[in-house]
C-alpha cells in the first residue's frame, strides 16, 4: 500500500505545472545548447516464431503477440498491428494533452479516442487499386473541463502540434526498410 502511495505522490508531482517545468528546463536548455543531444533513437524488436504467423513484440511492460486482423484471417485472440498504431496515437497524444494542459495550468480530464478506416482488400492483394493502409484516422477528445472555448483551441493546437504520433502519421517520415543475417546476403 506504500509502494502505491508513493506511486500517487509522484504522478500527483509529475501533474504540477512548475514540476514539470522544473524538470523540462535542463532538457531543454541542453537541447538549445547543443540541438544533437535532442535526437534520440527509440528502437522496438519483435521475434518471429518459426510456425504461425504473428510477431512478439516486447514493449515496456510486456511481451505483446500480434497476429492476423480477422478481416484478413486472423482468429481475433492476437493483437492486430493496425490497432496498435491507433492505440499509440491514443497514448501519445493524451499524453502530449496532459502535459500541454498542465503548461497552461488548465484542469482537464476525459477520454481519447481514434478510428481508422481500412480496406482489406489493399493489404489482401484482392485489388491493386485499393490503399494498403489506413486511408482515414480520426482522433477525438471528449474532455471535462472548465476551460473556456479559446483555451481548449489552445490545447488542441498545441497538442496536435506537439503530438510525435500524431505528427509522424501527418508528415510521412522517410523510411526505409532492409534484411540483416546470413540470407540477406544470397
Amino acid at each position: 500500500m506504500q509502494a502505491m502511495d508513493a506511486m500517487d505522490e509522484k504522478r500527483d508531482a509529475a501533474t504540477d505545472a512548475g514540476t514539470l517545468k522544473e524538470r523540462q528546463a535542463p532538457l531543454k536548455a541542453r537541447y538549445r545548447e547543443d540541438p544533437q543531444a535532442a535526437v534520440v533513437t527509440l528502437i522496438a524488436d519483435g521475434e518471429l516464431d518459426g510456425t504461425g504467423v504473428a510477431c512478439r513484440v516486447r514493449t515496456a511492460t510486456a511481451l505483446a503477440e500480434a497476429g492476423l486482423h480477422p478481416a484478413t484471417g486472423g482468429d481475433g485472440t492476437q493483437l492486430c498491428s493496425g490497432d496498435m498504431l491507433l492505440e499509440a496515437l491514443v497514448a501519445c497524444a493524451g499524453v502530449t494533452l496532459r502535459a500541454v494542459a498542465t503548461s497552461l495550468g488548465l484542469s482537464v480530464a476525459g477520454t481519447v479516442h481514434a478510428e481508422g478506416d481500412l480496406d482489406f482488400r489493399g493489404t489482401l492483394g484482392v485489388d491493386k487499386e485499393a490503399p494498403v493502409g489506413f486511408r482515414d484516422i480520426r482522433l477525438t477528445f471528449d474532455l471535462d473541463t472548465t476551460a473556456s472555448e479559446e483555451e481548449i483551441a489552445t490545447l488542441v493546437k498545441l497538442t496536435e502540434r506537439y503530438c510525435v504520433v500524431l505528427q509522424t502519421l501527418v508528415s510521412s517520415p522517410t523510411t526505409s526498410v532492409r534484411v540483416r543475417g546470413p540470407q540477406a546476403a544470397a
